[in-house]
């Protein structure tokens, strides 16, 4: 039966494509996860830097090409005798930094810092506690591993904080493996000469590229299948070029636009994502013009240049 008017203003585009979920949610869903060539060696020597317990690695990306995802993604595959503190808000002092990995290793419990018992300790006493915790899995083969995320916030003095913990290790390995992921001012940041030492312990630095063309359309076909896709839509070759131009092959920007022109699409009654569609979602979207860029003769079609030629030719005659 047709899908009216009124019944598609009704429905979700989910519903009417019959996704089980949104393919281009924004959330960091390791399951949607696209292993692009920079994405999966960037996984791939983030859990070997991890497993032979290297010390610092750094993960930078520009905004939007998927550096959240890839940590919960590396979260989900490492061993259980890891024990793991991700910390998403960069702006901590140094207590702050070392009471929440405290917490999210189970050391300290929430009530207690509720209470402000644990306010009281000095930095001296949270650190000391951290190494005894960690030198306390050496026996059963467990380590911690602390990851960063939005690391190009934080201070010169937190991240001094985290020189000092890379030296938390025992004669034959680190006790602590630190991943700071951030934006690629992060790289930056690290070469400043107060950092020096810190720099010098960065034992993996990975860099996540936007998508190319062909792995933009591998990109959005896999999303489609995670959501529960069966052939009720698909974006037409054109239409991926125009994603392309518009998003740079930056996977948040080609979340947006897909996901705007899935709508579109669904009011429309369409199973045919177009580029017209697109055009809509990026100008709808406020981005940047999906044009190609304009050339200075373009509007001069060949026709009009020869009877221009004929023009010159003739008032050149006249004027001999």
């Amino acid at each position: 039966m047709a899908v009216t008017t009124q019944a598609r203003g009704s429905l979700q585009y989910e519903e009417f494509y019959g996704f089980v979920q949104s393919p281009f949610t924004l959330a960091p869903d390791p399951r949607f996860l696209y292993p692009s060539p920079s994405h999966e060696e960037a996984i791939r020597l983030l859990l070997q830097t991890i497993e032979r317990r290297e010390g610092v690695a750094v993960i930078s990306g520009d905004i939007g090409t998927g550096k959240t995802t890839v940590c919960r993604t590396v979260l989900e595959q490492l061993d259980m005798k890891l024990f793991t503190s991700l910390v998403l808000n960069p702006f901590l002092s140094g207590d702050e930094l070392l009471r929440e990995i405290l917490l999210d290793f189970g050391v300290i419990s929430r009530e207690a810092v509720r209470s402000g018992r644990i306010m009281a300790a000095s930095r001296h006493e949270l650190i000391a506690t951290l190494h005894e915790f960690l030198t306390s899995l050496v026996p059963i083969g467990a380590s911690g591993v602390l990851i960063i995320d939005e690391a190009q916030h934080l201070s010169l003095q937190v991240l001094e904080e985290i020189r000092v913990l890379s030296n938390l290790e025992t004669n034959r390995s680190k006790l602590l493996q630190i991943v700071l992921v951030g934006q690629l001012n992060l790289i930056d940041l690290l070469k400043q000469p107060q950092l020096k030492q810190l720099d010098q312990r960065v034992s993996l630095r990975a860099v996540l590229t936007p998508l190319g063309r062909m792995d933009l359309e591998a990109y959005v076909i896999h999303r489609l299948s995670v959501a529960g896709e069966t052939g009720q839509v698909a974006f037409e070759d054109r239409a991926l070029d125009v994603v392309l131009r518009a998003s740079g092959g930056v996977p948040r920007l080609i979340n947006l636009i897909c996901d705007r022109a899935l709508m579109i699409g669904a009011q429309s009654d369409a199973r045919v994502i177009t580029t017209q569609m697109i055009n809509a979602s990026v100008v709808s979207l406020g981005l940047h013009s999906p044009s190609r860029p304009r050339r200075w003769w373009p509007e001069i079609q060949i026709g009009r240049l020869a009877s221009l030629f004929e023009w010159r030719r003739w008032t050149n005659r006249v004027s001999s």
